[in-house]
């Protein structure tokens, strides 16, 4: 009774629309019918909310990140800058009285391009050691530098990001207790005990701060390229040309607490003005699409669990993130965006054309 198309077709413009269940999907749609009939052929009129989920339930999830996958390297056909990889669980597809645990997944972030690259599904959070080479097989990213955070952090990831033409910046904890307590006691004796101005006019020392509600916080970058020895301690690690440590110093509510992290870079001669933009940009994979994805999108508040519906929301959902983020002329948080694409048609169109790059 229904094309398929049409179907997919209605449920990402209604998500850009404002949105988040197959009941306001259906409502949507039989508000705007006229409208749709314009441009899509509708056989049997507008498919329930039932449909709508049957659908996406036996949808290919695979497929259907293949087709986003393709859809997204139309929008920047080269990638550049900084490639952000992180994981998140969508809490709301948790069902305890089912037994469903939760559906994870690892996604990729272009912080230049303000763009969701891809995601994987994993069974659980320890698997996206797994799950990360297979989402770097799927990206072009000749000349990007890859950040990860200590999950990651993998002889077998480093090589695939190398095989990849790519550099990685991969952060390190105890999960290599081998390679953390050489970084570590090196800039404990070497570096720290420096002058700050030596280390800055060699650029090896960065400082930036930041203030913004109340709370400060000042991040001191160190970088060492001199990795000769490391490289010869680690020769399984591939690529390794240098190491680089943050430490963060924050005071809110009159409290100061202070942190060090440490990670092994592959970038022949990063300065530590570099080594800190790209940490900072790291980030942007929890402030510009997880945090987007659950305040603007409503993302932990899902409730769907059955199928492979839940998977395939979260591809429609970062469809939506995807167009947004390209409109730029609407100074507006992502929540209120979507609602103007509700009432404001016009700029729907303009949302939409943002994405046509042909």
């Amino acid at each position: 009774r229904h094309r398929f198309l049409d179907v997919v077709i209605i449920a990402v413009l209604a998500v850009l629309c404002g949105m988040d269940t197959w009941y306001g999907i259906h409502d949507w749609a039989l508000a705007r019918e006229a409208w749709l009939k314009t441009f899509l052929e509708l056989p049997g009129g507008i498919p329930s909310h039932d449909t709508c989920n049957r659908i996406f339930q036996m949808m290919d999830p695979k497929k259907f990140h293949a087709a986003f996958l393709r859809w997204t390297q139309g929008l920047v056909p080269f990638l550049e800058g900084v490639v952000s990889i992180d994981g998140k669980t969508m809490r709301g597809s948790r069902e305890d009285a089912g037994g469903l645990r939760p559906v994870h997944v690892v996604s990729a972030w272009s912080s230049e391009n303000g763009l969701s690259l891809g995601q994987l599904r994993v069974d659980e959070k320890t698997n996206e050691i797994k799950a990360i080479p297979e989402l770097l097989e799927l990206l072009c990213l000749k000349g990007c530098i890859v950040t990860i955070d200590a999950m990651g952090t993998q002889k077998e990831i480093a090589k695939k990001i190398k095989e990849k033409e790519a550099e990685y910046i991969l952060q390190v904890k105890g999960n290599q207790p081998e390679l953390m307590g050489d970084i570590s006691g090196y800039f404990e004796k070497e570096v720290f005990t420096r002058s700050r101005k030596e280390l800055e006019k060699a650029g090896r020392y960065y400082r930036n701060e930041c203030f913004e509600h109340g709370r400060i916080e000042i991040r001191e970058y160190y970088i060492e390229n001199d990795a000769e020895w490391l490289k010869e301690r680690h020769p399984k690690w591939e690529g390794i040309e240098g190491m680089g440590a943050c430490v963060s110093t924050v005071t809110e509510k009159g409290k100061t607490t202070t942190g060090t992290s440490y990670s092994i870079y592959s970038q022949r001669g990063m300065t530590a003005e570099d080594y800190g933009g790209s940490k900072r940009k790291h980030w942007g994979i929890e402030n510009e699409l997880h945090w987007v994805l659950d305040i603007g999108f409503r993302e932990d508040e899902s409730r769907m669990r059955a199928g492979n519906a839940a998977e395939n929301m979260n591809v429609l959902r970062q469809i939506g993130l995807n167009l947004l983020k390209q409109e730029k002329s609407c100074k507006m948080g992502m929540a209120n965006k979507r609602k103007k694409c509700g009432y404001d048609e016009k700029y729907l169109y303009k949302v939409l054309l943002a994405g046509n790059r042909s």
